[in-house]
């Protein structure tokens, strides 16, 4: 006589749910260096093909300081940071739950190669949705230059996606 067997048994997910207590949190302030090389790369990659992204020389001979940085490229720069995902696992939220889900930026001024800009985040908003298996987490960075004029403030949109509980199925 067969006795039922259970398998796939439900197990609590690995990634628990945000606590919105955590809004209003802020993450350790850091500067990054804006690179000509790096810019170039990043240029080439977008397919940005304008002189005053590339050259350096022409940038100069169009009274610009250095390569122009693309707004997005501040985004690259704000990963520069030490542990960039660190915020998240000390919500305890497991990095293979993550998914972009947005970013968006007001840009203020035009930065520069040879630039160092400042970068402060904060979690302004925590949305759950389906009940908790899909949250949302949104973070604001205010960027900086070194002498403090803001360049740009940066949203960055997060899913977090906590796995659903396998069915239990009954041996036969």
């Amino acid at each position: 006589m067969s006795t039922p067997a259970t398998i796939g048994t439900a197990k609590p997910s690995p990634t628990p749910l945000i606590n919105p207590s955590v809004i209003g949190t802020c993450t350790p302030p850091h500067t990054a260096l804006v690179e000509a090389g790096r810019l170039r790369q990043f240029a080439h990659a977008i397919g940005e093909r304008r002189p005053e992204y590339i050259d350096e020389e022409a940038a100069r001979a169009a009274s610009r300081p250095g390569l122009l940085v693309p707004p997005t490229f501040l985004f690259c720069l704000e990963m520069d940071r030490p542990d960039p995902w660190g915020w998240l696992t000390d919500m305890e939220v497991d990095l293979a739950t993550v998914l972009h889900a947005e970013q968006s930026f007001v840009h203020h001024q035009p930065a520069w190669s040879g630039q160092r800009l400042a970068f402060t985040s904060r979690i302004t908003d925590v949305i759950a949705k389906s009940g908790g298996a899909l949250q949302f987490v949104v973070r604001e960075t205010h960027v900086t230059d070194e002498h403090g004029r803001v360049v740009a403030d940066l949203s960055t949109t997060l899913a977090v996606v906590r796995p659903t509980a396998p069915a239990v199925e009954e041996g036969r």
